[in-house]
């Protein structure tokens, strides 16, 4: 396979659109849940709630505009063919530059302050992007991007869980997660779980979950089971949409695993808001 170049600019077009995108189109996967939950949802006001998330997504698609005020922090996960050389520029800027042209063009809200603790000055254009790379055989580069807001991103959280816990343990810490998280993270949500690893794989295996689609399982059907199971659990405690009351708590569970030391099990639990962003592209 021969060496292919990719012009730094087609990267930063590819970028802005797909943040544009995800922005104002939610996801068939994330629609389809929606209405199934509307149809099942048993409270009036819980019923009523899910009315208004679906018309409102439809009139942000009608009309191109965000689905949320909390436009979200810059994510990527990007599949980079070994064969791949950008031209006219790096990688990580033209990334960067696409991001602030999506945001200020597409009049998405700027988000990202410069520094965590001290200045917290906003940087005026949502940069820079959080950019998780992965090295793959091949000439092209696939891009999944997403907005995170941080209502629900607030509300995540990780474990060092020792093997003795054993699944209970496992499921406990997830399930305990989402019952601290309450109403907060603006339910319907969608919960992604990382497993295994090390603290860092783990989180971004979370944060990677919650970026797959929700009509699909984890191929082991062990762990598709316990994507049910949890879903189950998760519903029953009855926060419902906008957390007032009802039967649709989470509309997904999203399970990632990695293989892990013998001494660990690194269970990660990552919250995202029904206005689940997130779009792809391969260049």
């Amino acid at each position: 396979m021969e060496i292919r170049q990719i012009k730094a600019e087609t990267v930063t077009e590819t970028v802005k659109k797909l943040f544009m995108d995800c922005n104002y189109f939610i996801g068939k996967d994330i629609m389809t849940a929606l209405k199934k939950s509307f149809e099942n949802e048993t409270s009036p006001v819980g019923k009523s709630v899910l009315s208004q998330i679906i018309e409102n997504d439809k009139i942000a698609a009608n009309e191109e505009i965000p689905l949320c005020q909390d436009t979200g922090m810059a994510i990527l996960f990007v599949e980079y063919g070994d064969k791949v050389v950008i031209e006219d520029g790096s990688f990580e800027d033209a990334v960067n530059e696409g991001v602030r042209q999506a945001y200020c063009d597409g009049y998405l809200r700027k988000s990202v302050v410069s520094d965590p603790v001290f200045d917290r000055i906003n940087t005026k254009d949502n940069t820079p992007a959080i950019i998780h790379t992965k090295i793959v055989s091949g000439n092209s580069i696939k891009i999944t991007a997403g907005g995170k807001g941080f209502g629900s991103e607030n509300m995540s959280a990780i474990k060092m869980i020792t093997p003795s816990y054993g699944i209970e343990g496992v499921k406990q810490f997830i399930l305990d997660t989402v019952r601290t998280a309450g109403p907060n993270p603006c339910p319907p949500i969608v919960v992604g779980v990382g497993i295994g690893g090390t603290f860092e794989r783990a989180a971004q295996l979370a944060k990677q979950a919650t970026f797959r689609s929700i009509d699909s399982s984890n191929t082991d059907p062990r762990y598709a089971s316990l994507e049910r199971e949890l879903l189950e659990e998760i519903n029953k405690m009855g926060f419902g949409p906008a957390g007032l009351g009802g039967n649709t708590t989470a509309l997904g569970v999203n399970i990632e695993t990695s293989p892990t030391h013998i001494a660990g099990m690194p269970v990660a639990v990552n919250i995202c808001c029904h206005a689940a962003r997130h779009a792809s592209a391969t260049i």
